[in-house]
């Protein structure tokens, strides 16, 4: 039930239900100033500083199979980078995730990329007390940053060479943002160089993170992802539970880049697209050269979480939707 063919044929046969609908929503879904209205028609103002100034947190949950999939353990997360930031989020957490909730149900939408905005608001940053802060609430089909057609195979990956991730000292990692300077940098290069996926080094000789998805090497049975300078990944401790459950060990401490070319397998993960393999880096072939044998296993035990109730729960969706 849980192989890759199994999971993306399920997705496809869920995909042409949702085309099929008339429901205005069912291409997306945006709250904007407590109003609901179809993602493609919501507006932000101009002199909102998380536009102007990338002065904002985020983050991303989604829905699998009509399943809110670890929506608290995002929730705690954004509370988290909201109090680095000082920023307060307008809605209490109850009614946020209510709104949530009512949100997708609406949309109809069974496999869902919902994001969370919270920014500084319309007044420049001099003090922080008095502010206003906006929220900004969309729900959307799945979003694939590795497409199910290439997770099948594998993608390709290249470590930068003109780019490093901006460094703790500068912006914390663990506080989901959208200054994604390096990380387009990386991404251009990438393409240059004739890959797809851009990991990113810390100038000190050790790995950090790729655009929005954390990195996992495997070597002789043992998962190692870098423990510094990233985000703490919801999707990435989904893969250390995971791999926990298999009789696997995982090792958060630096990860040299030289450990990459020697990796028997190799992984990123975010939300958006689960367990992604690596099977080509730099131009080479990454153990075989194939998906490798503990990357599938962790693949599917990271879907079969997406019903584990400990972790989700299902929407109920009106029958208009």
């Amino acid at each position: 039930m849980y192989s890759m063919e199994e999971v993306f044929a399920g997705y496809n046969r869920r995909q042409a239900t949702l085309k099929a609908s008339s429901n205005r929503y069912a291409e997306g879904v945006a709250w904007v100033a407590g109003e609901l209205v179809p993602l493609d028609e919501a507006r932000i103002p101009i002199l909102d500083q998380g536009f102007l100034r990338s002065d904002l947190t985020y983050d991303v949950p989604s829905v699998w199979d009509g399943r809110f999939f670890r929506l608290d353990d995002h929730l705690d997360r954004l509370q988290a980078s909201c109090e680095k930031m000082r920023l307060r989020i307008p809605l209490d957490r109850n009614t946020l995730r209510q709104t949530l909730i009512d949100m997708v149900a609406k949309s109809g939408i069974r496999d869902a990329y919902v994001e969370l905005i919270v920014t500084r608001g319309l007044k420049f940053v001099r003090e922080y007390q008095s502010y206003e802060n906006n929220l900004y609430l969309m729900v959307m089909p799945y979003v694939w940053a590795m497409p199910p057609q290439v997770q099948l195979t594998g993608g390709s990956a290249v470590v930068t060479r003109t780019v490093r991730r901006t460094p703790p000292g500068a912006m914390d990692p663990t506080v989901k943002n959208l200054q994604w300077g390096d990380f387009v940098r990386g991404w251009i290069e990438a393409m240059d160089r004739g890959a797809v996926y851009a990991l990113l080094p810390d100038g000190d000789g050790n790995i950090t993170e790729g655009g929005g998805y954390n990195i996992v090497v495997i070597k002789d049975g043992v998962l190692r992802t870098p423990s510094r300078g990233v985000l703490e990944g919801v999707t990435r401790k989904t893969v250390i539970e995971v791999a926990a459950k298999l009789g696997l060990e995982t090792l958060l401490d630096f990860v040299p880049v030289d450990d990459l070319y020697t990796a028997d397998e190799l992984l990123i993960c975010t939300t958006a697209g689960g367990v992604m393999p690596l099977t080509e880096l730099d131009g080479r072939p990454v153990g075989g050269g194939q998906v490798g044998p503990l990357t599938r296993r962790i693949w599917e035990g990271y879907w079969k979480a997406h019903y584990d109730p400990k972790h989700s729960f299902e929407i109920d969706y009106p029958a208009s939707a």
